[in-house]
């Protein structure tokens, strides 16, 4: 397993942008597959996006794509989210997560992740 802390959440208006960081120790951290999920309050959580170690596979839940971007550099490594065109229904907990199985699909899965940080706190107004 690896650890990993999430930075980078905080109140905006809707239409603004913020850019999430998840930084993973361990040695062999940059192998992992990561992804991003999202815990609103009274729902359960849901997926949100997620890349391959290398980079070169992404997914995208439904309800983000074209507003919000999964990157990595393994070089430190750190996992990155971009959302831009924040909506109020967009205000949850996010969390990092890391798998070290690459299954390049079922990303949507959290039960497949074995690694997960104390998650940010995202909130969006209107």
């Amino acid at each position: 397993q690896v650890q990993l802390v999430e930075s980078g959440g905080g109140l905006v208006q809707a239409g603004g942008s913020l850019r999430l960081s998840c930084g993973a120790s361990g040695r062999t951290a940059s192998t992992y597959e990561m992804g991003w999920f999202r815990q609103a309050p009274g729902k359960e959580r849901e997926f949100v996006a997620a890349i391959s170690w290398s980079g070169g596979t992404t997914s995208y839940a439904d309800s983000v794509k074209g507003r919000f971007t999964i990157s990595r550099d393994n070089a430190k490594p750190t996992v990155y989210l971009q959302m831009s065109s924040l909506k109020p229904e967009d205000t949850a907990v996010y969390y990092c997560a890391a798998r070290r199985k690459n299954y390049y699909s079922d990303y949507a899965k959290p039960e497949l992740f074995e690694s997960w940080g104390q998650g940010t706190q995202v909130t969006v107004s209107s």
